[in-house]
């Protein structure tokens, strides 16, 4: 008995992998804040994860010539001087799947939804170099949001990076959700990152998604207002990294960044802790790179690389309508247009609340399909006379017959691009809605008629998806006589 004892004893010693195993280890100088300043590791790299004996992780991200400076990405409590440090080896990545549709995630990808947990996945750096020149093939299809003022006026390319911007409570958040349920049966992966906002109004906004059905097609990344400055950082890398793992795959990605304000101040938090010096507005001097590195890596790729692209709505909050200030200015740098939703508009019932004298597309007709740029041509006229018009008409009533033409236009035009949140408008009812205003059929309605007129339209274009379907396709004088037909069929005198 004694001897077979003997004999498994010394077979588990033959076996036994005595081999030496390095690893790079250091010990905690200091804990404040969430933020470790660590020696030892003299060989990590940055953006590296690194793991504490308390089994919290934390993400290297100074690297001073005798000390590191760590973000803990969790509860830092446990953490005291001298707990141990050792380096993992690997930057920062999350693991992404298909599984990763239609679930509610942190910025680690790890589900917080409450349905099973996701495993395994391609491992997706958070940190990447953006596709190069080569790679990339120029914005000519269009994204329609849904939202006639957008899609007429400013309009979005897969692949183009367009910029919302506005007052806090101006319906910024409505125009990217509007947008996300628009892409349903469109062939588009969509990303909604939320940065520092309520649990529950991103939540909301989830039940909305699902009512809808656009949560088949969509991820939701969430850092919340209660969460470390840390989520808050890697929450927009995250989501970029979801859609780059869909855009190789060849597909059409739709990323939502709310907001980068919030990113930004976050970035700031991290950066005085770690004690970098502080420029302008007390942000770190490569606030700019911050997110030019981000919004770099939407583009749409050539069909040699794969073909797909990575269409990025970032948005920023302004302070009393005020664009020139330092976090919207590089922003605006950096993106191809910006929506400017003011908040006077909003407060006068005109919503979306778009400005659009500030707001711009440098990709422009180039991203509008055939029938809406055919359309859409003189609108934005329209409304330039008007609002320059508007303010002389206030002090005499005495205008000659011309400016009142011009003025009872803009107002029909104003009226047009009026639309309900959570609405989107399918392209065929933009078009006709577009085609009654410039040739004068809607000249005979009051401006209080009009959101009627454009209800019935849309119930009747919804009704025959053939026509609406020809509508959408192309422009010639067999379709513009079946639109004619449709815009004076509910117009009633």
């Amino acid at each position: 008995m004694s001897e077979s004892l003997v004999k498994r004893l010394e077979k588990k010693i033959a076996a036994l992998d005595v081999s030496p195993e390095q690893s790079s280890v250091g010990h905690v100088i200091s804990v404040a804040d969430g933020i470790v300043i660590a020696s030892g590791l003299f060989d990590c790299q940055a953006m590296e994860l690194v793991e504490f004996a308390t089994g919290v992780r934390g993400v290297a991200l100074n690297l001073e010539e005798d000390s590191v400076g760590i973000v803990i990405l969790g509860d830092y409590k446990e953490i005291t001087e001298g707990t141990e440090v050792k380096r993992t080896g690997k930057v920062l990545s999350i693991p992404v799947s298909e599984a990763i549709v239609g679930r509610v995630v942190n910025p680690l990808a790890e589900a917080i939804d409450g349905k099973s947990s996701l495993t395994g996945g391609e491992e997706m750096l958070l940190e990447q170099t953006a596709a190069g020149v080569i790679e990339r093939k120029s914005v000519s299809v269009p994204m329609m949001t849904g939202i006639r003022a957008i899609d007429a006026l400013v309009p979005i390319g897969r692949g183009q990076r367009q910029l919302i911007l506005g007052d806090r409570q101006t319906g910024k958040t409505t125009l990217a959700v509007d947008a996300i349920v628009n892409q349903k049966g469109k062939n588009m992966k969509c990303v909604y990152v939320a940065i520092g906002q309520k649990q529950s109004k991103v939540m909301q906004t989830v039940a909305l998604l699902e009512k809808s059905g656009a949560m088949e097609y969509t991820t939701v990344v969430l850092a919340s207002a209660s969460d470390a400055p840390a989520y808050l950082y890697l929450a927009p890398y995250a989501g970029v990294a979801i859609a780059e793992y869909f855009m190789k795959k060849g597909e059409d990605v739709l990323v939502v960044y709310d907001d980068l304000t919030k990113h930004a101040a976050a970035y700031r938090e991290l950066s005085l802790l770690l004690r970098r010096p502080p420029g302008r507005e007390a942000y770190p001097g490569d606030v700019f790179y911050l997110h030019s590195r981000l919004l770099e890596r939407a583009c749409r790729l050539d069909d040699t690389f794969g073909g797909g692209s990575i269409t990025a709505l970032p948005i920023i909050e302004t302070q009393a309508n005020d664009v020139s200030t330092y976090i919207p200015t590089n922003v605006i740098s950096i993106t191809d247009g910006q929506i400017f939703l003011e908040s006077n508009l909003f407060n006068k019932g005109i919503r979306p609340a778009i400005n659009i004298g500030l707001s711009v597309s440098r990709v422009g007709g180039a991203a509008q399909s055939k029938p809406v740029k055919k359309n859409a041509g003189k609108l934005k006229l329209a409304l330039a006379q008007y609002r320059e018009l508007e303010s002389f008409s206030q002090f005499g009533s005495d205008l000659d017959d011309a400016t009142k033409r011009l003025l009872d236009r803009g107002r029909r035009a104003i009226e047009i691009l009026k639309q309900p949140q959570n609405a989107p408008v399918r392209a065929a009812a933009q078009v006709i809605s577009l085609y009654a205003l410039n040739n004068g059929h809607l000249d005979v309605l009051e401006p209080d008629q009009i959101a009627t007129w454009q209800r019935n339209v849309l119930t009747y274009i919804g009704s025959d998806e053939a026509l609406a379907s020809k509508i959408e396709s192309d422009w010639n004088d067999e379709i513009e006589a079946a639109v004619k037909d449709i815009v004076t069929k509910f117009i009633t005198v």
